[in-house]
């Protein structure tokens, strides 16, 4: 920013059913007069600013005219994120081809082209649709451009008060601001919109012995092999479901995971005794492109993991409820127990930042066992 400039910030409206470009300033006269003599710049008492209609002519015009007089500041117009197409093409005409008979209003189509010319994954996808069609039904006769900040922060109070997780309504914002920000090109229109405060729960994990009873008292083989490689190489359940069979490389001893969450690659560990198992299952089952499949060349089903770790944990005797992603919670705690550093469970686990791993300290069992209860 230039010293002793005026700044104008640039802001989404939508007025008279039109885009505008919003112009916040501070009281300058000067700035003021070169306004009134832009064609059709107008006053809003609503926004407390004056407007212009958004036009390519317009745009340049501002520039033009407050070039070397005002700084305009285009941080909450102009949309700098940038979403790498890493992921495999997505096709959503499931969702194109449904008919409403009751007045359900479903996703525009021009949501559903952005979702896949951006390549966003398939499970991000079906829950912005879900979440948006929820939001969209319940503004039924609104157009979705007339619905103000203050409406979709009361339709956000309205999830929170129906006791509906905080997980979900921060989904259900990443899903609102999806439609305006990127469909529609109006990137921090809403940017005074309510997130809630994200609950802080420790990760739930179970102990090693409970690991090895889980495995044991998991006879199919194709069936121990995926429990196994969830907990050994700490795993997310969508990325074993994604692995190849080429990504187990067993000279190296490493799992090869692509496209991980947040669309990264990055290398695991391979246990010996899980290869030993898999081995022994790919002679059996002899998989053609996955890791573990369904039919022949299509991915295994996720509720599939899930009910096959349910069974075993329940045969195992284990009363709590055990999910895949306990294993993986399971992985980084005990290597952190085991004296591994900090910073290589992080790589193996494909955290962005340490904090995110950090958080296994407070469930590792590593220095308790050092300390005695008062009580002793």
């Amino acid at each position: 920013m230039k010293t002793g400039f005026t700044t104008i910030t640039l802001k989404h409206l939508y007025i008279d059913e039109q885009k505008q470009i919003g112009l916040q300033f501070g009281t300058n006269q000067r700035i003021e007069m070169l306004l009134k003599k832009l064609v059709d710049a107008m006053w809003s008492d609503k926004f407390n600013m004056y407007y212009v209609l958004k036009t390519k002519e317009n745009m340049t015009l501002l520039f033009d005219t407050f070039r070397g007089i005002a700084w305009l500041n285009g941080s909450y117009f102009f949309d700098k994120k940038t979403i790498k197409p890493t992921n495999g093409e997505i096709n959503l005409d499931r969702y194109r081809a449904r008919v409403s008979n009751d007045g359900h209003k479903y996703c525009p189509e021009e949501y559903l082209h952005k979702l896949e010319q951006k390549r966003y994954a398939i499970n991000t996808a079906r829950t912005y649709i879900a979440c948006f069609e929820k939001f969209q039904n319940h503004h039924q006769s609104k157009d979705l451009l007339e619905i103000s900040e203050e409406e979709i922060n009361d339709y956000l109070h309205h999830l929170s008060v129906s006791n509906i997780s905080t997980s979900y309504i921060n989904q259900a914002v990443n899903a609102i601001k999806f439609y305006y920000e990127v469909v529609m090109n109006m990137p921090n229109r809403f940017y005074s919109i309510d997130r809630p405060i994200r609950e802080r729960s420790l990760p739930k994990v179970i102990s090693k012995e409970q690991v090895l009873s889980i495995l044991r008292n998991t006879g199919n083989i194709k069936h121990r092999c995926i429990l196994s490689l969830l907990y050994s190489s700490g795993l997310r359940r969508q990325e074993l479901l994604n692995l190849k069979v080429t990504d187990i490389d067993s000279d190296r001893m490493t799992v090869r995971i692509e496209s991980g969450k947040g669309k990264k690659d990055r290398i695991s560990v391979l246990s010996h005794t899980c290869l030993a198992d898999l081995r022994t299952y790919y002679k059996q089952y002899n998989p053609v492109f996955y890791l573990f499949e369904g039919r022949p060349g299509s991915q295994y089903s996720a509720t599939s993991v899930a009910s096959i770790l349910r069974k075993s944990a329940s045969a195992s005797g284990i009363t709590k409820k055990v999910t895949p992603h306990m294993l993986r919670h399971s992985f980084a705690t005990h290597l952190l127990e085991a004296g591994t550093d900090i910073r290589y469970i992080q790589t193996l686990l494909g955290h962005n930042s340490l904090k995110t791993t950090e958080i296994y300290t407070e469930v590792s069992l590593h220095h308790l066992s050092d300390i005695k209860s008062p009580l002793d």
